[in-house]
This record gives C-alpha cells, sequence and structure tokens, in this order.
C-alpha cells in the first residue's frame, strides 16, 4: 500500500457496500482491508465474497483494528450518529452514508465529536461529488436559465412491492421513510441551488409500519425561490431534477445515481450538456481521503450536514402537524 492510498474498514455488510466497494475498487487512493458485522461468520463469508483482507466479528474490533484507518459507516438511519462517534472516537476518519441524522442536535454532536478527536466526518451523499452537480450548480450560478424561480425534484421506488417487513426502509424505530432514504436527495439539491429554506410545508402518508411512504414537500428560500419534491417507497421508480429559471430550465433525468449523466439545457430549444460517466461512489471516497491527506477540501462537512437535518427536521414536523414551518 502507498502512503497516499487510505486504507478504509466497513460497518456493517448492508446492500449499498456493492456500490462502495465498486467504486473503491476503481481507485488507486482507496482501499478496503476490513469489513465487520455483528456475527462473525457472516463477516467472513463477506470477506471472502468481495476479497477484503479481514473479518472482524464486532463492530468494535473493526474500530480498534490499527490498520484502518477510515471508516465507512452503512448501518440502520437510527445508528448512524452513534457509530459515528464511536468510529471518531476510536481515531477514525469516518464517511456516514446519508442521511446523518433526521435531528440537527445530533448532527452537532457527532461534528463536535470530529472536533474533538481532529478526524473528518463526512455525510454520504455521493451524487454531490459528480461532475454532473458541479457542471448544473455552475451553470445555475453563471444565469445559463436567467435568475432561478423554482426547482422540482423528485426520487421514488417500490420497495412495498417486496412485501418484506424487514426491510430497515420500512421501520420506524430505525428511522426508515421516504423522506430520509430518498426524499433527502431532493432536499439535499434544492438546498446546493437555492441555499437554506427560509420555510417549508410537508404532506405524508403513514404506512402500516409507520413511516411515510409518500412524502410531497415546498420549501421557500430566499429571492421567492421555490422547491416542490416528492419521494415515495411505493411508486414506480422515477428519478429527477430541474432548475427553471426566468429564461429557461436544466433538465437532469439521472440526478441522483448519476449512470447516465447529462444536463437539457432548455432554453430557445433544447440543447444537451453532455458529461463524463464516473462512479460517484469512487468520487466520494476520493475526496474524502484526499481531504484525510491534506490534498484537498473535505466537500460535505459540518455546515451542509447541519443544514440537512434542519431542513428534514423541519419538514417532518410540517408534515406531523399540518402546518407550515419557518426557519
Amino acid at each position: 500500500m502507498s502512503a497516499a492510498q487510505v486504507p478504509w474498514g466497513i460497518l456493517s455488510t448492508a446492500r449499498i457496500n456493492e456500490k462502495v466497494l465498486a467504486g473503491a475498487r476503481r481507485s488507486d487512493r482507496v482501499k478496503v482491508v476490513a469489513v465487520a458485522s455483528r456475527d462473525r461468520g457472516r463477516a467472513e463469508a463477506y470477506a471472502r465474497r468481495h476479497g477484503i483482507e479481514r473479518a472482524h466479528g464486532s463492530y468494535e474490533a473493526l474500530l480498534e483494528d490499527p490498520d484502518v484507518e477510515a471508516v465507512y459507516i452503512s448501518l440502520p438511519n437510527s445508528l448512524h450518529v452513534e457509530w459515528s462517534i464511536e468510529a471518531l472516537e476510536a481515531g477514525k476518519h469516518v464517511l456516514c452514508e446519508k442521511p446523518l441524522s433526521r435531528r440537527p442536535e445530533e448532527v452537532e454532536r457527532a461534528f463536535d465529536a470530529a472536533r474533538r478527536a481532529g478526524r473528518l466526518l463526512s455525510e454520504g451523499f455521493m451524487y454531490r461529488h459528480h461532475p454532473q452537480t458541479a457542471r448544473l450548480k455552475e451553470l445555475v450560478d453563471e444565469g445559463a436559465i436567467g435568475k432561478l424561480r423554482l426547482i422540482r425534484a423528485a426520487f421514488s421506488f417500490d420497495v412495498l412491492r417486496e412485501r418484506d417487513e424487514r426491510d430497515i426502509r420500512l421501520r420506524a424505530d430505525l428511522d426508515g421513510g421516504s423522506l430520509m432514504d430518498v426524499g433527502c436527495y431532493c432536499v439535499s439539491a434544492s438546498r446546493l441551488l437555492a441555499g437554506e429554506p427560509r420555510r417549508v410545508y410537508g404532506e405524508q402518508v403513514v404506512g402500516p409500519s409507520g413511516v411515510d411512504v409518500r412524502f410531497s414537500g415546498t420549501m421557500r428560500f430566499a429571492g421567492a425561490v421555490l422547491s416542490q419534491f416528492d419521494s415515495a417507497l411505493e411508486l414506480p421508480a422515477r428519478d429527477e431534477l430541474e432548475a427553471i429559471g426566468s429564461e429557461g430550465s436544466l433538465f437532469l433525468d439521472d440526478p441522483w445515481h448519476c449512470r447516465s449523466p447529462a444536463i437539457e439545457l432548455r432554453r430557445d430549444g433544447r440543447r444537451p450538456i453532455v458529461i463524463e460517466p464516473l462512479d460517484p461512489y469512487t468520487l466520494e471516497l476520493e475526496n474524502v481521503s484526499a481531504a484525510i491527506r491534506g490534498e484537498a477540501p473535505l466537500l460535505l462537512g459540518r455546515e451542509d450536514a447541519l443544514g440537512q437535518a434542519r431542513a428534514i427536521a423541519a419538514l417532518s414536523h410540517s408534515a406531523e402537524t399540518g402546518t407550515a414551518v419557518s426557519l
């Protein structure tokens, strides 16, 4: 392993790890050296299947591994802050899968722990690292569509079709629900383009398990910019993002996965803007690794994670109470 390469450990054997591991394999700056599960047999089988050097039968054991410098946490939402803090206090840098938390005070606590430990903590919104997202932001800021007026976003899929009541996305005790799982992307992109919301309103449909299976939100930003988004765990697969200005719009058909990145500028006709098809998980891991080595700034840190949690908390409160919430 070269001095520039960062050795990573993975906390859990969650399905999302498959994408992170694929991203790591595409980089010479990242090497996954360990994985942990609460079941040692499961960890060992997982390590063999994915060519990982070592397996740990507990999360604590991985955090004690001296060869692990950074940890990717893909546990259920309700455990994100707890184990981020455990990892930081064990001297590890942390990339925690989104969303870090729906509670701003928990986000503050996690980043306070990072500051005390002198370690980095980042929330894992992989799409933010892709050049498609960066180019969209540049185009809006450059006035390619005039003055920004409206943001429209959607992200949904049908997890209910699988009828698996054990799915963590359907468990209220694990902070599941569509807003936390996929709506958070819509909130994140709206904030990226328009800043922090000043007023929000949310409506939700709660399923039998107690989580929102459908969510619709409206956010108002400075300059009278509005965002309208919807998310769901019971609708057909949909993922769209559109920034609409006074003179045109920018449309993304694949804003979150970035598998087929492209931006369509709709102004005096339609003009496609081609984007290089890079792996956002590779870019995410490389950004955190470069920041650990002091070679690049961390893209997503404290202020972004805190703004995200504040917006989600306000939207949730609005949906629960039926009233708009000012931030």
